[in-house]
């Protein structure tokens, strides 16, 4: 594969990644009302949901969105559900300032990272992305176990460092805040924005 095409795939799917939508927005709103718990396996579970996706559409297995139609289904609700179910819980938590102590409602690393990958793999569209742009950057006679593994390094490389910026810069805006009523406003409406992540993927 050559460093053109790559840099052009890199370039792409950066500005998709860092694109706001219903998962930068999880991620930021999360970040605010719980600081940086959970953040290594939540941003995990994004990067292994795209790395599933990216295996899928590589081995031309779209026809999985659509003869599996149900299991996609199922895996959209548990985003949704979890989106909501962090929202509930930013909703009803006691306000606490970031440098009192840890970080209201923690969550075990397990269901940080599942809910984050349940709202990866519950939006097809992440493969329909990656059938897109992979044409542009390798023929698909040219793809190769070696030509995957560079790409899949790549995409687990671009999406966590963009992740986790968007983590840092939201816990560096939360720390910003020295109330328990301004941290409840910033609670309350992280909620609110999560619930509508949630709605909107449900619309999709």
């Amino acid at each position: 594969m050559s460093l053109t095409a790559l840099l052009v795939f890199v370039s792409v799917y950066a500005i998709a990644v860092a694109t706001p939508g219903p998962g930068v927005a999880a991620v930021v709103a999360r970040t605010l009302g719980r600081g940086m718990n959970g953040a290594l396996p939540f941003v995990l579970g994004f990067v292994v949901g795209d790395l599933l996706w990216f295996v899928a559409a590589a081995a031309g297995l779209s026809v999985l969105a659509k003869t599996y139609a149900p299991l996609f289904v199922v895996l959209k609700v548990a985003g949704c559900a979890y989106l909501v179910w962090i929202a509930f819980q930013l909703w009803r938590s006691e306000p606490v300032l970031p440098e009192a102590g840890a970080a209201p409602s923690a969550e075990s690393a397990l269901a940080a990272f599942l809910g984050s990958l349940f709202l990866t793999l519950g939006n097809p569209k992440v493969m329909v992305f990656f059938l897109s742009i992979m044409p542009l950057v390798v023929k698909p006679e040219e793809i190769s176990l070696v030509v995957g593994v560079e790409l899949a390094v790549t995409i687990g490389l671009v999406i966590s460092s963009i992740m986790l910026g968007y983590m840092l810069l939201a816990n560096r805006a939360r720390r910003m805040f020295r109330s328990k009523k301004a941290i409840s406003v910033i609670q309350k409406a992280n909620a609110g924005v999560l619930a509508g992540a949630a709605a909107l993927i449900a619309t999709r």
